[in-house]
């Protein structure tokens, strides 16, 4: 069968403006967020403009270099967040498939045929041009919303990535104070350790002399013995921190690095370099690239319901090619010999026991999962940002009130050990006041770190991150 160009390129265009009439998807609504409509222990802000914890790049965040220069490392070189990048890429590549088939594919080629006549002889048939094989026409959006999936698995993919890298820049901040903590634990256990080789010497030589007594010998070394002890567990747990921020960063750390001297901030002197907003409305949550996953997800779910209620229809396939056609090889190329195709070809559900109904089944099931898995997100997220707001609240006083006690502790130890050397006051009083001492310091130490530490949160838990920094302006 033969026709003029212009006719074939009518028909084809006809078929192609057919495809994508339109959707079965329904409408997208996204859910309420349940939750409350102003968080707990939440202060008002202060007036002015003030920037958002995800637009505060990490660089200006943390105001260590030693601190910066781990971050910078784990991000070119942490395996989970290597991970997270080839799946965007790879969810790229998904999704150029399925735009793929709201496209047809045109293929060229010849096919050359001989086969015996009826009448005798052989017969010879040589074909060559364009053909498009088993394309769809998406009258009731089957490909377009199963393109429209796969767009959403995309974004959902690199808002994961976005997630990967908050917790990744938090978690080596925190390992990192982690392992400060552990340095000023192990410069106060030293010290006490070193007081308490001295307290049993002296002990020593007035149990020797027999000014006192064997009790209090031994009292004394039980508790250099425990300072012993805590010194061995700072030391082994400084070994995992160190072995913690290597996985971490994805690479040995270069031995001189966290070493005493090279630029960085103490434990005491960690702090933020913009401040942060305490008193957000809930609507802020949406800003949390999970919480956006959750979203695409969802907006993935609806679509499929779409491709789901489309397979309920007719599917059209249309089968075409525009060549030319001859007998004689040697007159293929020549005027005359032009020919076309088109074969369309119309299928309906009759009988599938089942599937297609089972299939939408699925898909509204997935569409109301991914609504729960969503909510959950705004609530997983509310109650980050509760929690780490009601650390904050009370932290400050607690660490006030902590410190006090320590230098009520430490003033202590001395009136009572200067008695003591007056015979005023027994050994079993130095020994109380000595423990005492102890504890109060670790504890400002321990409570110096969940300060930081709730700094860091804070800023994880609204996002930030994941900024790039604004690039230098000359």
């Amino acid at each position: 069968m033969k026709a003029a160009l212009p006719t074939r390129c009518t028909a084809l265009a006809l078929g192609l403006v057919l495809a994508g009439c339109g959707s079965m998807a329904p409408p997208y609504e996204q859910p309420a967020a349940p939750v409350a409509a102003r968080f707990p222990f939440a202060t008002p802000a202060p007036t002015g403009s003030q920037p958002l914890a995800s637009e505060i790049a990490w660089q200006q965040f943390f105001q260590d270099a030693r601190l910066r220069q781990l971050v910078a490392m784990a991000l070119d070189h942490n395996r989970d967040l290597r991970v997270a990048i080839l799946a965007i890429t790879q969810a790229r590549a998904q999704l150029q498939l399925r735009r793929a088939d709201q496209l047809p594919t045109v293929n060229v080629g010849a096919t050359a045929s001989r086969l015996p006549a009826s009448t005798g002889g052989i017969s010879s048939s040589y074909t060559a041009g364009f053909s498009i094989t088993g394309y769809e026409l998406d009258l009731f959006g089957r490909v377009q919303n199963l393109g429209d999936a796969a767009l959403a698995q995309l974004l959902a993919t690199e808002e994961a990535r976005k997630t990967v890298q908050i917790g990744l820049v938090a978690t080596v901040a925190n390992t990192y104070l982690s392992l400060l903590a552990d340095d000023e634990l192990l410069r106060i256990t030293r010290e006490t350790l070193r007081t308490r080789e001295e307290s049993l010497r002296l002990t020593r030589l007035k149990f020797d002399q027999g000014v006192s007594s064997e009790l209090d010998w031994r009292q004394a070394q039980s508790l250099l013995e425990a300072a012993r002890v805590a010194l061995a567990q700072l030391t082994r747990q400084r070994a995992l921190y160190d072995n913690a921020l290597s996985l971490l960063v994805g690479q040995p750390l270069p031995p001189d690095m966290l070493a005493s001297g090279i630029a960085g901030l103490p434990l005491a002197g960690q702090t933020l370099a913009l401040a942060l907003p305490n008193a957000l409305p809930s609507e802020l949550l949406a800003r949390r690239p999970d919480v956006r996953q959750a979203e695409q997800l969802l907006r993935a779910a609806h679509a499929n319901i779409g491709a789901a209620r489309a397979a309920f229809f007719p599917r059209i396939a249309l089968t075409t090619s525009i060549g030319t056609a001859s007998s004689d090889l040697g007159r293929l190329f020549h005027g005359g010999t032009y020919g076309w195709s088109l074969a369309p070809q119309i299928t309906l559900p009759l009988f599938d026991a089942g599937r297609n109904q089972a299939n939408l089944e699925v898909t509204r099931l997935g569409r109301e999962i991914a609504v729960a898995q969503y909510e959950k997100a705004i609530q997983t997220a509310f109650r980050e940002v509760a929690d780490v707001l009601a650390a904050r609240a009370t932290l400050d006083e607690q660490l006030r009130a902590q410190t006090a006690q320590a230098s009520a502790e430490d003033a202590r130890l001395r009136l009572i050990d200067l008695r003591y050397r007056n015979g005023a006051a027994n050994y079993f009083e130095v020994l109380d006041a000595q423990r005492a001492a102890f504890a109060a310091r670790q504890a400002v130490v321990q409570l110096q770190l969940q300060q930081a530490q709730s700094l860091v949160n804070l800023y994880k838990v609204l996002g930030g991150g994941w900024t790039d920094p604004a690039p230098a302006t000359s």
